[in-house]
């Protein structure tokens, strides 16, 4: 059976909760500075190696787990939005190239869009108002998100994607041969 079917196998049930703990992990790794972030990352890679289907399922556990570190906020609703987003728009450039440069560019512009994204989710919660003074007051943040998103995916981007598919088809070869 491949692992990339439509069906789930015991790999998918290893694998899914795993891929969400090392965002996790990668997340705190890297809380002490101010928006940078390897989440974006691992959200591109993992989409551009396993498929949408699985990172979706990831990026649904790795939100929900945000929950215990930082509550439920309207943030959680944004979370269950832009990283299915990121991974479905990875998913689409994977088909479309094999250089780790338009990977850093989408991490770029996903980094300086994501104070605008969730200005515009709290602008339903508290107006329109208060999203544009939210929004304003992140453009330095997301500056720093932007620049260093692209910066650790264009240098991070290859090793990764290349590790993780070695990886991938190591244990599916390894899965027919038992089989």
């Amino acid at each position: 059976m491949k692992l990339r079917d439509s069906n789930f196998t015991v790999w998918d049930i290893v694998l899914i909760p795993l891929l969400s703990a090392s965002l996790t992990a990668g997340k705190m790794a890297l809380v002490f500075i101010p928006n940078v972030e390897i989440v974006t990352l691992l959200f591109m890679v993992y989409a551009s190696v396993f498929g949408f289907r699985k990172t979706f399922l990831v990026a649904l556990i790795f939100s929900t787990t945000e929950i215990f570190f930082y509550g439920v906020q309207t943030w959680l609703l944004a979370y269950y939005l832009i990283w299915p987003l990121l991974s479905f728009l990875a998913v689409l450039l994977q088909k479309g190239t094999h250089s780790e440069w338009p990977y850093a560019i989408l991490g770029m512009i996903f980094g300086l869009g994501f104070g605008l994204f969730f200005a515009v989710i709290e602008s339903f919660f508290y107006g329109i108002p208060y999203g544009i003074v939210y929004w304003v007051r992140g453009i330095p943040f997301d500056l720093i998100h932007g620049a260093s998103n692209f910066v650790i995916v264009l240098f991070l981007f290859n090793p990764m994607y290349h590790l993780l598919t070695r990886l991938r088809d190591k244990y599916e070869h390894n899965l027919r041969v038992t089989n």
